[in-house]
Formats: C-alpha cells, sequence, structure tokens
C-alpha cells in the first residue's frame, strides 16, 4: 500500500524524459512508483491533480531564510514548502560568528530542506554593509567552521559590493575562493555593486578566478560589476568562464535583475541555467513575491515550460552537489515533488528598474511534496492570492516610468 498518490498530472522532468500524463506513488518518503492509472485503491491518499503540472522538487538556489537573526531573513517554509518549494539554498546569510544558529535553531523549526552558504564576512548579513574592515574576514575561524559543519554548508559566499571592494579589492573574493578550496565546497559570487561606487571593469578580474562547479548570482544586474561592457557586449571572460563549467545563476532580489541586461545576455548566447529569488522580507513585499513567479518572468521571456523546470530543478541540484538525490523525479528518489498550476490569464510582471513585461501564463503552487509529506500553499504574498498583478496598459506605463 502506498501512502500517497498524485493521479491524473502532466509529469514534466525534463531530466528523465518525463513528459505527459503519469501518476505518481509514494511509500515511506521515496517515490515507489511512476506510471499511468495507478489504482487509488493502491494507495492511503489519493490527491486528484488533473490539469496540473507535476515536476521535481523545485529549488530556490538563492534566498535569505536565517529568520530571527538577520532582520531581512525569510521563513523557510514562507518561501519553501508553503510556495511550492522543496528545497531553499541560504546564500551567505551566515558567517563564521553566527553560523550556529542555523543547525539550533533555523532547521530544526521548518520542513523545508535548507542547505546554506557560508558568508566569507564573520557576521554575515546580520548588518549592512557586511565587511567594514579587513578584519571583517578571519579565514582560519572560516576554515573551523566549514569543517565543523562539513556535509552542512554547501560553500562560501562573497559579495561583490562596496565598500568591501574598496576595502579589500580582489583579495576578498581570492580569500573567499580559498576557503572554498581548502574545504573542498564551491564559491558563489554575488555581482553587481547597488552603491554604484567600484570600477564596473572589475568583472574581468573576478571571472577568471571561478573555477568549473563555482555559481555566479545576480548576472542580469543593471549595477556596476555585470557580465557586459559599457556597450552592451558580454565581455568574453563571461563565455570563458561558462565554456568551463561555472554556473549562472540570474537571483532576482531587490535590486539586482533587469529585463533589459537579460535579454541582452540571452540574444548574446549566454543563457541562464539556474533561476532564484533572492528572497527577504522586503523583497517579497514588493520586488519578487515567490519561486514561482519567478518561473512566470521566464516563460514570459520565451522560455519554454522544459526549461523553466530544468533551470529550477534539475540544474541548481546539479550546482550544488545534491543531484544524487534531488532535482529528478525516478522510482527510489527522495519524494520532493511540486504540483504546480499553469493558468492562462493576461497579467504583467516587473524587473527592479520598474520594465513591465506582459505575460499570458502565471505559474501558481497547488500542493508541495517533501520526503513524501504534503503541504498546500499560504494564501500567497500578495492580497489576491498568487497570481501576479493584472494587466492595465496605462498601470503598466505608469510604473515602468517610475
Amino acid at each position: 500500500m502506498h501512502d500517497l498518490l498524485l493521479k491524473g498530472g502532466t509529469v514534466v522532468d525534463p531530466s528523465t524524459g518525463l513528459d505527459g500524463l503519469c501518476d505518481i506513488a509514494v511509500r515511506d518518503g521515496v517515490i515507489a512508483r511512476i506510471a499511468k492509472d495507478i489504482p487509488s485503491a493502491e494507495a492511503t491518499q489519493t490527491i486528484e491533480v488533473g490539469g496540473k503540472v507535476v515536476t521535481p522538487g523545485l529549488i530556490d538556489l538563492h534566498a535569505h531564510v536565517f529568520e530571527g537573526v538577520n532582520r531581512n531573513g525569510v521563513h523557510p517554509d514562507l518561501g519553501g514548502v508553503r510556495a511550492g518549494v522543496t528545497t531553499i539554498v541560504d546564500a551567505g546569510s551566515a558567517g563564521a560568528a553566527t553560523f550556529a544558529g542555523f543547525p539550533r535553531h533555523i532547521i530544526p523549526s521548518c520542513h523545508t530542506e535548507i542547505i546554506p552558504f557560508l558568508h566569507i564576512c564573520q557576521t554575515g548579513l546580520a548588518t549592512s554593509p557586511d565587511i567594514i574592515a579587513e578584519s571583517s574576514i578571519d579565514l582560519d575561524d572560516t576554515l573551523q567552521v566549514l569543517d565543523q559543519y562539513k556535509g552542512l554548508i554547501c560553500g562560501i559566499k562573497a559579495r561583490m559590493v562596496s565598500p568591501a571592494l574598496e576595502i579589500m579589492g580582489m583579495e576578498m573574493p581570492r580569500l573567499a575562493r580559498r576557503a572554498a578550496r581548502e574545504s573542498g565546497t564551491k564559491l558563489m559570487v554575488h555581482i553587481g555593486d547597488t552603491e554604484k561606487r567600484y570600477d564596473p571593469t572589475v568583472i574581468r578580474s573576478l571571472l577568471p578566478l571561478l573555477e568549473e562547479g563555482d555559481i555566479l548570482t545576480h548576472y542580469f544586474t543593471a549595477n556596476p560589476g555585470g557580465v557586459l561592457d559599457g556597450n552592451g557586449k558580454l565581455v568574453p571572460e563571461a563565455r570563458e568562464a561558462a565554456d568551463r563549467g561555472v554556473w549562472f545563476d540570474t537571483a532576482h532580489g531587490r535590486k539586482n535583475f533587469s529585463f533589459d541586461i537579460g535579454r541582452r545576455c540571452i540574444e548574446q548566447g549566454l543563457l541562464p541555467h539556474c533561476i532564484s529569488t533572492d528572497l527577504t522580507v522586503p523583497g517579497r513585499i514588493h520586488t519578487v513575491h515567490s519561486m514561482t513567479e519567478i518561473m512566470t518572468r521566464f516563460l514570459g521571456l520565451g522560455f519554454t515550460l522544459a526549461q523553466v523546470v530544468t533551470m529550477s530543478t534539475a540544474n541548481p541540484a546539479r550546482a550544488i552537489g545534491v543531484a544524487h538525490r534531488l532535482g529528478s523525479l525516478a522510482v527510489g528518489r527522495q519524494a520532493d515533488i511540486s504540483v504546480l498550476e499553469l493558468r492562462e490569464g493576461d497579467w504583467v510582471v516587473y524587473d527592479v528598474l520598474g520594465e513591465s513585461l506582459r505575460v499570458r501564463q502565471a505559474v501558481v503552487p497547488f500542493v508541495t511534496v517533501k520526503k513524501g509529506r504534503v503541504f498546500t500553499p499560504d494564501w500567497g504574498p500578495r492580497p489576491w492570492g498568487w497570481e501576479p498583478d493584472v494587466f492595465f496598459p496605462a498601470a503598466a506605463s505608469m510604473k515602468s516610468c517610475c
């Protein structure tokens, strides 16, 4: 007898070639069977998901969920299992001096799986700015924490922002790279300086530091330090980084996502491997509302559903080294499953600069399954729920000018 049966949905998982009507049966927290017309009598609980899209559990590669420690931290389940997402990668909210809060207070109090990066700054994002002096980084302490929590911490996070670069220059990302290499973990680097103070050509010095498996996040940023030069052309180091296996993640956030920059990158052949939210408390209120809305944005940009699913499941799983258990649907795999609605309508979404994008399909969470346990979405991040703003030409034009 199965514990759970998801019946009648359209399964979309390019990583395993699944694309069509299928039922998925779950037993003891793992996927027990994937087939057409599995009888409901074979399961203790059956959820009818006809007309819905069933995908591997969504993975948000870049979010901030150090709730109660950092002011901007979202409760993991609010951006996770209650929003269609089974796994959240915390992108360096904590540093060596604060990381113990994750295993002691955050991870035990939620159902969403959290895979954290460790900030190269000792205090992480507890304060802003993060790095205020060379002493903000303690490499020995960072390596000690990486060793202490080996198997939990995914890698090191560095932010190419002011005043860190003015204080330490390229020594800051070099120290982060050293910490990642000595600990055998990955390096994630944030680009885009919202203060607009440092030399935008620093990207050409940064990219050669990144090796296969490292992650460049916010590469759709319109702020200084992005992957486009002053003429809107990709810097050659960006193509070289992609060619040697660096992962490119879009990460929306409050200040680092531009439709125009994104289109230019796409037109020049640098497509995203991963898409993510950079979710924070103020971000969820104002600019980036959910992982499913990020998926909506990329459908609006012309990507296929299969591409969007890959960028939200299999690719982030590979980027953080957990593809052996997450990011795909297969018998024997951990039962992490997202059931989504693909609603037809007329909506509009915005980037951080206020540019509007009209969309005809909106992705909305329906049911989330994490290790076989079923979660339903909360009301949603907007007063009316999960759907984006209704498209009104005058309103969209006005916001794009603001």
